[in-house]
């Protein structure tokens, strides 16, 4: 039994896939689906809502806000479109825990961690929101790969899932910004506390997408049942095979 079983269990309440229903109506699916696919996805995606909250929480001015959700959306606009387009995949488990790390980063740095623990001033936040922007366009790229897009429509099909994100991430911090504001209001100490919370909820995501990628089979369950079932009939049909072959040539023999 591995170390972080217990995990399993709970690990299934924190997954945001594509799920089954999603994946075979997508088949079919138009521009529409997917962009509603994409909203879906992020407003579903506690992961990548946990970091923009992070990412928003000391700002006040809309211009602020303006300006670290552009550098995120033109961070994972740049690899959901250009990963999807190419193909370009890795395992989503561990592209998930990067994800993870960043909102451990954001409540680090909110906290004046880089200060208070090393002594140095935390790298630029707006450099930072840009690339971790990369690694969540990319934790979505390989979510909307799991899903058969086919080569007719392509970039419609993932601009559409990107306008999607972009519809979704508008609510989410349409919903999370004042709920932000009252609480701060309200509580004095509240900012040392929520950090804390966010760092806390980084790392058990992590923990959950670690164990995911240290305990998944399943590539071999996919896989491996497939080929044996093929080598199987392969090797029923060889002496059938000899023998027809033979057949023929002791009749061309004959004649």
């Amino acid at each position: 039994m591995p170390i972080f079983s217990p995990f399993l269990l709970l690990g299934s309440l924190f997954a945001h896939g594509v799920s089954e229903s999603d994946k075979i109506g997508m088949v079919q699916g138009g521009l529409i689906d997917f962009f509603y696919l994409g909203a879906k996805h992020m407003v579903t995606g506690y992961d990548h809502i946990l970091f923009l909250i992070g990412v928003i929480f000391f700002l006040t001015r809309f211009a602020d806000i303006a300006k670290f959700i552009t550098a995120f959306t033109i961070g994972h606009s740049i690899t959901l479109i250009f990963a999807t387009y190419y193909e370009i995949n890795a395992n989503y488990y561990l592209i998930d825990a990067v994800i993870a790390f960043s909102v451990i980063y954001k409540g680090f740095e909110n906290l004046d961690g880089f200060n208070k623990w090393f002594s140095i001033e935390a790298p630029n936040k707006l450099v930072m929101v840009l690339l971790f922007g990369l690694i969540h366009g990319f934790g979505l790229s390989t979510r909307l790969q799991q899903i058969e897009l086919g080569h007719h429509h392509l970039i419609s099909k993932i601009l559409s899932f990107n306008g999607g994100v972009e519809i979704g991430q508008i609510i989410a911090l349409i919903i999370a910004f004042p709920l932000l504001l009252v609480l701060k209001k309200k509580f004095e100490n509240i900012s040392d506390l929520s950090n804390k919370m966010l760092m806390l909820a980084g790392t058990l995501l992590l923990v959950f997408q670690l164990n995911g990628y240290f305990t998944s089979k399943e590539d071999i369950e996919i896989f491996e049942p497939e080929k044996t079932e093929i080598n199987h009939i392969d090797s029923e049909n060889e002496p059938e095979k000899k023998s027809t072959h033979t057949h023929k040539h002791g009749n061309q023999e004959n004649h």
